[in-house]
Formats: structure tokens, C-alpha cells, sequence
């Protein structure tokens, strides 16, 4: 083919491939993360899937009040830290994600993502905002109350689309939570790794596919995951809770 041949190619190409992405109706678009909670040891897992470490480890707290409030209303206020960077999260579950009001989400501030626990299918909007190190410090010691850190976007979201109470005065800093994930050599799924203060670990795995392809792909997961001798934990439903209440003072 000549050298002059391919730029033209390769261009109709893509105008090809934007007019049917165009073409494709808006909820087929729609992304998923297909979750499937693992109960073997790590060191099997890892060996079975033949798994390689990708990514520092990032360290996390959760806030919410001794009775778990924000829980309870579908909030949820995550700190995350690596490599130096913190950010602050908003996520907000049982979002219809497909019918959010214009300007819910500001562009580069956030996203609407379903998530495939089992057979249940939720949607929940992440709103998220870098904060400096120092100011991350400062929710963790309770210098600085989260409500006072959220991003005008956050602040938005719970007032125009959440409209409930406001967000009790006393959230604690729940955590830490150690972060990490593993990925398969041919990069088709991730596992999570969550380790509580107490050494427990909770392992998941996840892919991030279209809507459209979200049941197929956990039924493949499912089947690959038996050939490999991994056991699926009898509970497949999100465990947040259960880690909130693990996180709580004694």
C-alpha cells in the first residue's frame, strides 16, 4: 500500500468508527464494572489467574458518624492517597445514570458508572477533587471537617439532585484502608486487594465493559474463575457496609 494511501485510510477509518459509535444508542454506551467478590486465599488466587502486582498501593479513609448516617442515605465520602496525590469523593449510589439532569456532573469532575454486584445492577455518580497533601493530613487528624473540603461541584450534587438532610456535623475518618490491585497478563481483568487495620483482606474482581456487554462478561468471568479452582464468595452483594462497620471505633 502506498505511503500516501494510509493517512487517507486510516482517517476514513475513524470517521467510520465515530459515526457508528454515534449511531449506537445511548444506553448501550453506558459503562459497567462488573464485580465478582472472591473468597480464596490471595496466594492462590494469584497463582491460579497467574496475577502480577500493577499500581502503588493507595491508602483510603471513609468517613461517616458512629450509626453510619451517610451509609444509610447512599453516600458515601472516600479519601484516597498515592504516590504523594490525594483526591476527595462523593459517591452517591442508586443514580439513574441515563436520565441525569443536565449539568449534574461538570465536565473533568466526575462520572455516572453502573456497578454488576451478582445479578444486581446499581448506578451511582463520583464526583471527585484533587486536594493538596497537607489539606488530606488535615481531615485525617479532624483539623479540617470534610464538609468544609467538598468542591463547589459536590456541594451542588447534594443540594440540587440528593436534596436530603445536611451531612452531620461529626463524620470520623474511618480507616485506613490499604489499596492495591493485580492484574491478569492478558489485561482483561484487575483484582482488587482491601486490607483493613486488622490485617483482614477482602479480594475483587473487576472489569470495566460496556452496558450492553456487562452479563456476558460476568458469566465469562464466572467460568473462568471455576476452571481456575477460585471460589466466589457466597455473598456477592457490595460489602461497604460491612467494611464501615468494621472501621468504626470501638
Amino acid at each position: 500500500m502506498s505511503p500516501r494511501v494510509l493517512p487517507a485510510l486510516l482517517g476514513l477509518l475513524l470517521v467510520f468508527a465515530d459515526a457508528v459509535a454515534a449511531a449506537t444508542p445511548a444506553e448501550s454506551r453506558t459503562r459497567a464494572e462488573v464485580q465478582i467478590g472472591v473468597c480464596s486465599p490471595l496466594a492462590a488466587v494469584t497463582a491460579a489467574l497467574r496475577l502480577h502486582a500493577a499500581g502503588p498501593v493507595t491508602t483510603t479513609w471513609l468517613f461517616d458518624d458512629r450509626t453510619l448516617t451517610l451509609h444509610r442515605r447512599g453516600l458515601r465520602l472516600r479519601l484516597r492517597v498515592a504516590d504523594g496525590a490525594a483526591d476527595l469523593t462523593l459517591k452517591v449510589a442508586e443514580q439513574d445514570c441515563a436520565n441525569l439532569p443536565a449539568g449534574a456532573i461538570p465536565p473533568g469532575q466526575g462520572k455516572c458508572e453502573l456497578d454488576l454486584h451478582g445479578t444486581a445492577i446499581t448506578g451511582a455518580v463520583a464526583l471527585s477533587q484533587p486536594l493538596p497533601r497537607a489539606r488530606a493530613d488535615a481531615l485525617v487528624a479532624g483539623t479540617t471537617r470534610v464538609q468544609d473540603a467538598l468542591s463547589l461541584a459536590q456541594m451542588n450534587f447534594l443540594r440540587d439532585f440528593v436534596r436530603g438532610e445536611p451531612l452531620p456535623s461529626m463524620l470520623l475518618p474511618l480507616g485506613p484502608l490499604a489499596i492495591t490491585s493485580m492484574k491478569a497478563r492478558d489485561g482483561s481483568f484487575a483484582l482488587d486487594i482491601t486490607t483493613l487495620p486488622s490485617g483482614e483482606q477482602s479480594l475483587e474482581i473487576t472489569r470495566k465493559v460496556a452496558m450492553a456487554r456487562a452479563e456476558q462478561t460476568r458469566h465469562r468471568l464466572e467460568q473462568r474463575l471455576a476452571r481456575a479452582g477460585v471460589e466466589r464468595c457466597a455473598d456477592q452483594s457490595g460489602q461497604a457496609g460491612v467494611k464501615l462497620r468494621k472501621l468504626l471505633p470501638p
